[in-house]
């Protein structure tokens, strides 16, 4: 079966997002952008023809007062930001169905994109992009506001000027709300050391990401690496980046607002005067007190349990909890007020003796993404911190037979077909709430070994739910399906001139049909859309399997549609009753 085929490579499904070319509100969206583990970001058009982004939040987190808050939170940051450096709000809906804000479009690549094609950026090109997100972070922080993930991917040029992005977790200085200890949420390698340290989120903690994503601009590569998260956050705390890509001529400057003291950091104002004179060929560092690497010790740690969060555009991780403390000592500048430069190599941090004190991010029982591959392969729906739905076959075609052989069914025996419609929609909601739930709980706490377990707990409870669900979903699409089989025998009596039947077979295909279609895309669709998706996933993996079944179903539909068509009027079974009571309710035309 062809139909299936295509359907596998097809876009895959995205836990109900909108789909291209519809509308949301009052925008029509055109091409996703964008997408994280909490929302997808689209190109739309408003109602003037005007381009413009609209991030949705995913259906399975729609639900999420947390989530909700948090985008409540992006609305109400953004409103309070006039620079041509930020994306402004232009409008939002966050109480809707399907939650989503609509900011200006930025018809540019991010930064990490733009340099993994064509490399660093040139001396004027990085002060020029350096200047311009220092002046969106001035003015952010004038209005009280902390953007908290600064990091390349938050960064849209516009021939070749910045424009910062993506508050979705930016902290409001007089919003104790968003002050809870033990959780920190930002990028690793672009989060600031005080802050992996349990320290406040404070404007410096805006300034460091900056610094970081300059050296990232000057270089191309991450300052500080890649691998498990564990190894990048230390090198972050211990204020060790790897700067051997960078000019030499900016590599002490960097180093120094590098600093995991904020004390040790020049000021911005420094750090970009300092690059434009870098750009017009000047010495760099000769007013800017920098510092030398010195030996670190790793006094104390405690537990930094992480708690995976991705806002819209770009996914975001997370970390929380407190790093242990450092010893850092202050170098004393040389002579002329520069000091010499970092040594290239960094020596391996000294290991713990066993029992000692480490850095771990996991709880006891609990496992996290660690490596930056991990958060990624979240964000496209796998491994075990992802929702399985995501990025997987919508299985249309297998589907389509479905709704085939319902259709016929219906025709032979309609309260059977009715009893087979409810059996399924109460198996697809409840396969929905499990793999939500699932999601959900990995989100908050991290991949555990409980979590089959747990699953298999709750089983009775989401069957429950998901019966109950079924039996109130189902009065639309009956009413529809009554509706659409008497209209469908009025139409037959018009146009043949005969009295035709309401239980007839074309009549009785037709109220299938419709009451399918309600039922699917009706109130209460998107569970049942992801739940059977998932369910016909599970029965037929993939390759000859999947049409293998589809000529099994439509085989099927083909038997019972010549069976029905051959018999006199469908059979009313299950419900016994005494012959003729049919014609008493469903009278002929």
């Amino acid at each position: 079966m062809t139909a299936d085929a295509i359907a596998d490579g097809s876009e895959p499904e995205d836990t109900e997002q909108p789909r291209e070319f519809t509308r949301l509100g009052e925008y029509r969206l055109v091409q996703r952008l964008g997408e994280g583990g909490m929302g997808v970001v689209h190109l739309g058009l408003d109602r003037h023809g005007r381009a413009v982004a609209v991030k949705v939040l995913r259906q399975h987190v729609a639900h999420d007062p947390d989530a909700r808050a948090r985008l409540q939170r992006e609305v109400e940051t953004l409103r309070r930001i006039r620079t041509p450096r930020v994306a402004p709000i232009l409008d939002a809906d966050v109480d809707g169905v399907t939650p989503y804000i609509v900011t200006r479009y930025v018809p540019g690549p991010a930064l990490d994109d733009f340099v993994a094609e064509r490399g660093p950026l040139a001396p004027a090109d990085l002060h020029r992009v350096a200047s311009g997100v220092a002046e969106a972070l001035d003015t952010i922080h004038s209005a009280g506001i902390v953007h908290r993930d600064v990091k390349p991917g938050n960064v849209l040029l516009v021939d070749g000027d910045p424009v910062l992005i993506d508050f979705g977790i930016a902290h409001v200085a007089d919003d104790i709300r968003l002050t809870l200890t033990g959780l920190v949420m930002g990028t690793p390698g672009y989060l600031a050391p005080e802050v992996v340290g349990g320290e406040d989120v404070t404007p410096a903690t805006d300034w460091w990401g900056w610094a970081a994503t300059t050296a990232f601009a000057a270089s191309g590569t991450p300052p500080f690496g890649r691998g498990t998260m564990s190894a990048v956050l230390a090198r972050v705390a211990r204020g060790e980046p790897d700067l051997r890509a960078v000019d030499p001529r900016i590599e002490p400057l960097l180093y120094a607002a590098l600093s995991p003291d904020p004390a040790d950091r020049p000021h911005h104002g420094e750090v970009v005067a300092a690059l434009e004179c870098y750009a017009h060929g000047a010495p760099v560092t000769e007013a800017i007190r920098v510092r030398t690497r010195q030996p670190t010790q790793l006094l104390a740690t405690n537990a930094l349990p992480v708690t995976p969060a991705a806002p819209m555009g770009d996914a975001m991780a997370a970390a929380g909890g407190a790093a242990g403390a450092l010893a850092q000592s202050d170098a004393a500048p040389s002579p002329g007020g520069v000091l010499t430069p970092p040594p290239a190599s960094v020596a391996a941090p000294p290991t713990p003796a066993p029992g000692a004190g480490h850095q771990q991010l996991t709880g006891p029982g609990s496992s996290v993404p660690e490596s930056e591959s991990d958060w990624d392969a979240a964000r496209l729906g796998h491994g075990p911190y992802g929702d399985p739905r995501i990025g997987r076959p919508k299985r249309s075609g297998t589907l389509l037979a479905l709704l085939a052989l319902f259709a016929t069914l219906t025709a032979a025996a309609p309260l059977l077909a009715l009893l087979v419609l409810f059996g399924w929609a109460t198996l697809a909601r409840t396969a929905d709430r499990s793999v939500t739930s699932l999601v959900m709980r990995r989100h908050q706490r991290g991949a555990r070994g409980s979590d089959v377990a747990v699953a298999v707990a709750t089983s009775p409870w989401h069957l429950v739910i998901g019966a109950l669900g079924a039996a109130l979903t189902m009065v639309a699409p009956l009413v529809v399906g009554i509706c659409a089989m008497f209209a469908t025998a009025l139409v037959l009596t018009a146009l043949t001139g005969r009295d035709a039947a309401a239980d007839g077979v074309m009549p009785l295909v037709t109220a299938a049909f419709f009451a399918a279609l309600t039922a699917w895309w009706g109130p209460g669709g998107a569970s049942l859309r992801r739940g059977s998706r998932s369910i016909v996933r599970g029965v037929s993996p993939g390759g000859k399997a999947v049409r293998v079944v589809v000529a099994a179903l439509l085989a099927a539909a083909a038997v019972l549609g010549a069976a029905s068509a051959a018999a006199d009027g469908p059979t009313w079974w299950p419900r016994p009753t005494a012959p003729g009571w049919i014609d008493e309710v469903i009278p002929r035309f």
